[in-house]
């Protein structure tokens, strides 16, 4: 199970005294996330063909396999524009950008980057840039990790559903915020240029299952954030009490999230539903091996 990549051996051609090949070798990857190279061996059979005597070398080196994903249809996010205060450094002139408005004396807890260093230069003391606080649409990309171990292929079809959506959500004009719960609560933001999509996709290349921790922890942190997320796409590993609740926790502040449960052939992770067919209408289920037929029911 902790096999993360098969690499065949390759066959070097006869070599003469001094002389040097270059020989290309596969690898093929077995699951994303990091793969570790500690060293390369070389291998040589003596004259009778009894014995093969090795020569090892270091070579440290590392690659990032990303997660699977799934093309997805033309998915309209629901949620509109919600105040973000004080605005986003990084904000392109879409909608309403951050733009310079006045200048006033510094106050405790302003931060250093809004410090106008030419006017303290000529008052002697510290003077702040404020800005236009800014209008735009925020969405939440949540991820569950919590689950038990016999579940893995859950979390592993999750992350590549996160990964789709990370790669199809527009942000031209809008931010998407990642979040899950690993070893601490995560938030990581693109859009507007405030990040990439490669950076989400190398952040899910490494997620790992939570076993120790509570739902919890992940209701929390999103509840923290919802004054200024305009919508939600939460990709969920079952459906019980916790999630339950905490789906009618996030429609009692006003989103209303796109909500798909990772389920597999026997819905065995779903026992809060007695049926399939009594599920809301907002809730969507995506069978194990049949993910891509799922999603274009979207």
């Amino acid at each position: 199970m902790n096999q993360q990549a098969v690499a065949d051996k390759q066959a070097i051609p006869v070599l003469m005294p001094g002389g040097g090949v270059e020989v290309n070798a596969g690898l093929v990857p077995l699951k994303r996330g990091r793969i570790e190279f500690e060293s390369m061996s070389v291998g040589r059979t003596d004259p009778f063909g009894l014995i093969n005597a090795f020569v090892t070398t270091p070579l440290k080196q590392h690659v990032l396999i990303l997660p699977k994903r799934y093309i997805l249809p033309d998915i309209k996010l629901p949620g509109t524009r919600a105040y973000q205060q004080g605005g986003i450094a990084l904000s392109t002139s879409v909608a309403d950008s951050e733009e310079f408005q006045s200048l006033r004396e510094y106050r405790p807890g302003d931060p250093l980057r809004k410090i106008h260093w030419k006017s303290w230069a000529k008052t002697g003391k510290p003077i702040i840039k404020e800005y236009q606080d800014e209008f735009f649409v925020r969405h939440a990309l949540i991820l569950d990790t919590f689950m038990e171990g016999e579940y893995a292929d859950l979390l592993e079809e999750a992350v590549s559903v996160a990964a789709s959506f990370a790669c199809t959500v527009q942000t031209q004009e809008s931010l998407l915020d990642l979040m899950f719960v690993g070893t601490e609560a995560f938030c990581e933001t693109i859009g507007r240029g405030q990040g990439q999509v490669e950076h989400f996709l190398e952040i899910l290349a490494c997620v790992r299952p939570c076993t120790d921790g509570s739902f919890s922890a992940l209701h929390r942190h999103v509840v923290s954030r919802c004054s200024v997320i305009s919508g939600c796409v939460c990709i969920l590993l079952s459906w019980d009490k916790s999630r339950s609740d905490f789906i009618h926790n996030l429609q009692l502040l006003g989103l209303q999230p796109l909500v798909i449960v990772v389920t597999d052939a026997g819905h065995s992770n779903i026992p809060a539903l007695e049926s399939v067919q009594e599920r809301p209408p907002w809730l969507n289920l995506l069978e194990i091996g049949k993910i891509e037929e799922g999603l274009a029911r979207l």
